[in-house]
């Protein structure tokens, strides 16, 4: 009986992309760009502090140069940022900072360990392993290849310090 004032399915319109996309526009929370970039700009910043700071320790306690304490720096942050990752804090440090804790070398570290924990239960080689290289190894590429390509532009261009 579709003769009683409804229309069949087949005639309901359906929306367009570019209507849909405009209605969402709509309803799209403001997005307080400034207020980000001074959220990133703090954190970012003081993640780097802290690492100055750990620099500094070691550079003082174990009497080592700026360049001897790089390493163990870095390991350090690693270690806090993957411990702040087991224990959920670091996630709820990056939704308030955004950029500012995903760039330092924490953010990795962070991007690492939860995809480590979140394929834990797949095993050792197919969970932990395969889904924190699948992230590693796109950044590893990228990374020796960008390097490469700096290398070469720093031998044509001659700035070797000879």
């Amino acid at each position: 009986m579709s003769g009683s004032g409804s229309k069949p399915k087949s005639d309901i319109t359906t929306m367009s992309s570019a209507e849909y996309q405009k209605i969402a526009k709509k309803h799209e929370p403001p997005r307080g760009v400034l207020k980000n970039c001074i959220r990133a700009f703090l954190i970012g910043g003081l993640i780097c502090l802290i690492g100055q700071c750990i620099q500094r320790f070691f550079m003082s306690v174990f009497d080592m140069s700026a360049t001897e304490a790089s390493n163990p720096t870095v390991a350090v942050l690693i270690i806090i940022s993957v411990i702040l990752t087991s224990f959920g804090v670091y996630d709820k440090i990056a939704q308030w900072a955004g950029a500012g804790s995903a760039v330092p070398v924490t953010g990795f570290a962070n991007s690492m360990c939860s995809a480590a924990l979140e394929h834990r239960a797949e095993g050792l080689v197919l969970g932990v392993g395969a889904s924190m290289f699948k992230l590693a190894g796109s950044v590893i590429v990228f990374g020796t290849v960008a390097a490469f390509i700096i290398g070469i532009i720093h031998a044509v261009l001659g700035l070797g310090g000879r």
